[in-house]
């Protein structure tokens, strides 16, 4: 008789928000230094070197990350750049640009569009694409997926998705087309709270896509990404309810990458304010927790942040970085006729070339990496 398929929902049952929330203003400057000092970090610690006591310990965490960075994964940053191929979305969400409730026009590309937003990215360098839709099924759908994955894969050597959650056996199809990863957020793991961002569509199934990373584990992707959108609810609280699910998935998934993204609110259509902003210092705290904690996991950076914020965070356990960012379909090759910004899902702050990312990188003593490369550590 076959056991029963376990899924993190079932784990985070068992995980108190509230409990949680609390538990990051009792610990002690003490405490902070047994973590430290510890030579094996637990899920549990990740809470102590995120809570305001290691806010003084900064400069020893930023220390120890740069040397567990190197010594885990060289001096390489992978450059990677998203492809939007559609702003059509079923969903209303509070703090999203692409809302069914924004009037913006509406646009998905066309083979002709997407050979040209290809053209103008491969001009660029780049070989690793982030393809990323809107949640619309009957448009951007599977059927929409077998024609475009295969298409795009002949151009590039490493293929990432960021879409509406699909079933097992779907992902397993993508993945015999040539898809290598798949980025999933919850955005928070505080549901009462959730349900309250997501009015309509299917995003409102908290659980479906709480379970998103078990059915990519199940299905055998290579990588899977997660991460929290920093700015809805308690960062903290979500950092850690994040950290509780990779320690899961690495433990139920031990074949497969995984990486942490952080993704802080920024100006969209609609004007969405964050309730529970993160500073730049505690962001870079939550990195260097996540590099301390997690040694072997992937922290990527995306051009949501600043130039100056980059920089100087770019040595400190990053090992992915987006470049030149557009966040709207047809966005490269309107760039590169000059044609205005429009339909973008939010706004991007760092917006230098490519070249002049991975001039940066060089001066910080590290190499922008163009192609695909495995990354895990030794």
């Amino acid at each position: 008789m076959s056991l029963p398929i376990s899924y993190f929902s079932d784990k985070y049952q068992s995980l108190s928000w509230d409990d949680i929330r609390l538990s990051a203003h009792s610990y002690t400057a003490t405490d902070v230094q047994q973590v430290l000092n510890s030579p094996h970090k637990t899920v549990d610690d990740f809470r102590v070197l995120i809570s305001p006591a290691a806010e003084p310990f900064l400069e020893q965490m930023a220390a120890n990350s740069l040397q567990m960075t190197r010594k885990r994964f060289g001096n390489a940053v992978q450059l990677y750049i998203p492809l939007y191929l559609s702003n059509k979305c079923h969903n209303i969400c509070t703090y999203c640009g692409f809302s069914l409730d924004n009037p913006i026009r509406r646009e998905t590309l066309t083979t002709e569009q997407l050979d040209r937003e290809i053209a103008a990215i491969k001009r660029m360098g780049f070989e690793h694409l982030l393809l990323v839709t809107g949640e619309a099924p009957g448009t951007v759908g599977m059927q929409y997926f077998r024609e475009v994955v295969p298409y795009i894969k002949k151009h590039v050597s490493h293929l990432s998705m960021e879409v509406q959650p699909l079933d097992e056996d779907e992902y397993a199809e993508l993945i015999d087309l040539g898809l290598d990863a798949v980025m999933i957020y919850q955005e928070t793991y505080n549901r009462p709270a959730y349900a309250n961002y997501h009015k309509r569509g299917n995003k409102q199934d908290f659980v479906y896509r709480l379970d998103t990373a078990d059915r990519l584990g199940r299905a055998g992707v290579r990588k899977i990404g997660l991460g929290a959108l920093l700015g809805l609810e308690d960062w903290r609280t979500d950092s850690a309810f994040l950290a509780h699910h990779l320690d899961y998935l690495q433990r139920t998934y031990w074949k497969t990458r995984y990486s942490i993204s952080f993704p802080r609110i920024r100006p969209c259509e609609g004007d969405f304010q964050p309730s529970s902003p993160i500073s730049d210092r505690q962001l870079v705290q939550l990195i260097c927790a996540w590099r301390l904690v997690f040694p072997q996991v992937e922290l990527s950076l995306s051009t949501r942040e600043s130039e100056v914020f980059r920089d100087n965070v770019s040595r400190l356990g990053i090992t992915s970085m987006s470049a030149a960012s557009s966040t709207r379909p047809g966005g490269y090759a309107n760039q590169e006729e000059g044609k205005p910004e429009a339909l973008e899902q939010f706004s991007i702050d760092d917006c230098r070339s490519p070249l002049a990312i991975a001039k940066m990188l060089k001066k910080q003593g590290l190499e922008a990496v163009w192609r695909d490369r495995e990354l895990t550590g030794s």
